[in-house]
């Protein structure tokens, strides 16, 4: 080994802005090839907007919540990285289940609002897009904030 060379390797940094870029274009990427290769439009639709739009948003807040200004929380560094990501997947799922369900069910039935097909996509779309947003968001943040040693 050389003189001055360090012998931990940091993790690459957690950056919010590509985070919340990448968690809106891989689902409206993927999807929208998905949709496009099965001659669905409501697909292609559903990808940039409830499907890519929930994980950025979901990206957002979450991470926002991981890294305040004033350092992570420690319980957040202390729990187990699988649980961290369980809980907050979890957490933000059935959050999303009960916006999409206000949706879906509360809107058409309360206000003028006509229940719309696309209303009824936001069942499957918000919960499974927040859940996976959240999943990868912690998992990555709460990997960056860990420092391991370079294999010889």
């Amino acid at each position: 080994m050389s003189r001055g060379t360090d012998t931990t390797a940091s993790p690459r940094a957690f950056t919010l802005w590509r985070e919340v870029l990448i968690a809106y274009m891989a689902p409206a990427l993927t999807a929208g090839a998905m949709g496009a290769a099965a001659g669905r439009v409501d697909l292609i639709v559903a990808a940039c907007t409830s499907i890519a739009g929930t994980s950025a948003a979901v990206t957002l807040l979450i991470g926002a919540w991981l890294q305040p200004r004033n350092g992570p929380r420690p319980w957040t560094i202390a729990m187990p990285r699988a649980v961290l990501v369980a809980v907050l997947t979890l957490g933000a799922g059935a959050v999303a289940g009960l916006v999409a369900w206000l949706a879906c069910r509360w809107l058409p039935a309360h206000t003028n609002l006509p229940d719309i097909v696309w209303l009824t996509r936001l069942q499957l779309d918000l919960p499974i897009s927040a859940a996976l947003a959240a999943g990868i968001v912690s998992w990555r943040w709460r990997g960056a904030q860990q420092t391991r040693p370079l294999q010889p």
